[in-house]
């Protein structure tokens, strides 16, 4: 066994990871020059349903427990990547990117975070098996995480991200320019996943859990842009469900010594509470701006 699973796993999940990659980048992309909101959708399901897949398996080979744990994980860090999205949207749209030069940046984006999110989660399932007081610390910042969220501040974490989009300046996407913008998506998607891996920490310490739920919602990231770019304006609410996962988690880790939370509980939370403020966002009429007249 390694890190929660054994060789043979991982081997296969990373070739499941390699082949779509290679579906999504090199047969997907390279025959279509736009990105339709019906292909974005489409592919959007199609990782959705193999996620889902893929918990089913782990429930029918190592036990129904660990099959939720997934599940749970790869919905938290999804519905997490959603505020993600917000500022991916506000930063293309400062810089005046189209659509091929949104999609360039966020192909490159993906490839990092999936890098990267593999560093954080092994750094913190060590940290939380060596240092019990950790445990503590991962909860303590997701209530601070959940508090900014709900004032509606998660833009502020991006402050790394626009200094380097201040370094690009309006210039036209070179290559510099570009490596800068990348930068900027790499430095933004860090920042995230200081709140997002600890959520999914709070639902599971097995290593190969949080990772494999983060890196199938990671590779839903870019198609789900595509997808909600046009209705992201619309969700206004959804960040007050998001902050309010986020406290559930903080919570639930902090009292993880007196209260065992069962991960149904939470799975059926989660899903409940992203159902209720997203058709909430849909059907809330957003407040006019203020010196224009009540429609």
């Amino acid at each position: 066994m390694f890190a929660g699973a054994s060789p043979g796993y991982w081997i296969a999940f990373h070739a499941i990871v390699g082949l779509l990659l290679f579906v999504d980048l090199g047969i997907l992309q390279r025959h279509s020059r736009s990105v339709s909101v019906r292909t974005a959708w489409g592919w959007t399901a199609v990782l959705a349903a193999l996620a889902f897949c893929f918990g089913l398996f782990l429930s029918h080979t190592q036990g129904r427990q660990r099959g939720l744990e997934f599940l749970s994980g790869y919905l938290v860090e999804g519905s997490l990547s959603v505020d993600n999205l917000f500022v991916f949207l506000l930063m293309f749209r400062s810089l005046r990117l189209d659509i091929e030069q949104q999609r360039r940046v966020l192909l490159w984006g993906v490839v990092g975070a999936i890098i990267m999110r593999g560093v954080f989660i092994f750094v913190g399932t060590s940290l939380l098996a060596h240092f019990a007081w950790f445990e503590d610390v991962f909860g303590a910042f997701l209530l601070i995480a959940a508090v900014r969220l709900f004032r509606h501040k998660s833009s502020v974490s991006a402050g790394p991200a626009r200094w380097l989009l201040s370094r690009a300046g309006s210039t036209p996407l070179a290559l510099s320019s570009f490596l800068l913008i990348v930068l900027a998506v790499e430095a933004t998607d860090l920042i995230f996943a200081l709140d997002s891996i600890p959520a999914v920490l709070a639902i599971t310490r097995d290593t190969f859990i949080v990772y494999t739920s983060n890196i199938f919602a990671i590779l839903g990231l870019r198609s789900l842009y595509f997808a909600l770019s046009s209705a992201l304006d619309r969700l206004r609410l959804l960040h007050y469900g998001l902050a309010l996962i986020l406290a559930f988690v903080g919570a639930k880790m902090l009292l993880n010594r007196w209260i065992q939370i069962p991960v149904t509980w939470s799975l059926a939370f989660i899903v409940l509470v992203l159902a209720v403020f997203a058709f909430a966002s849909r059907f809330t009429a957003p407040k006019p701006a203020a010196g224009q007249p009540q429609k």
